[in-house]
């Protein structure tokens, strides 16, 4: 689990804090092989959490488990369209029959990536 700080949900340190988490999880050998994957959620407009899957346990990084319930949906489109997408995940939800706690995007694509493929997918995560 790390945390990034925002300025009105925009990161301003993602790319520190995830260069040094990727270089922790790459010491202690717990990449998964399978793929990357990394669960995003603003706490608040100016603080980020993540959470990324490992196979074990790394050293420095605060360490969490993620259990429960979970629906997904995936969208497409530009970043600024993920408060709408949080939006969108909650009342899926409740369409469900369930009320969304916290809500994770997984970006399969760094911004660059996406303008250079000119898509964007993104998955979003409600635990229910």
């Amino acid at each position: 689990r790390a945390s990034t700080r925002a300025l009105m949900h925009i990161p301003l340190n993602m790319g520190k804090v995830f260069t040094r988490v990727q270089k922790h999880i790459e010491e202690a050998d717990a990449q998964d092989p399978e793929g990357y994957l990394v669960l995003s959620r603003d706490l608040s407009a100016t603080e980020g959490e993540h959470l990324f899957a490992v196979t074990g346990h790394v050293p420095d990084e605060e360490m969490t488990t993620l259990s429960g319930d979970f629906m997904t949906r995936v969208f497409e489109g530009p970043y600024p369209k993920a408060k709408d997408w949080v939006h969108d995940m909650e009342i899926a939800a409740r369409a469900a029959g369930h009320e969304a706690k916290r809500i994770f995007m997984f970006y399969t694509t760094c911004p660059k990536c996406a303008k250079a493929y000119g898509q964007n997918y993104v998955v979003g995560i409600a635990e229910i």
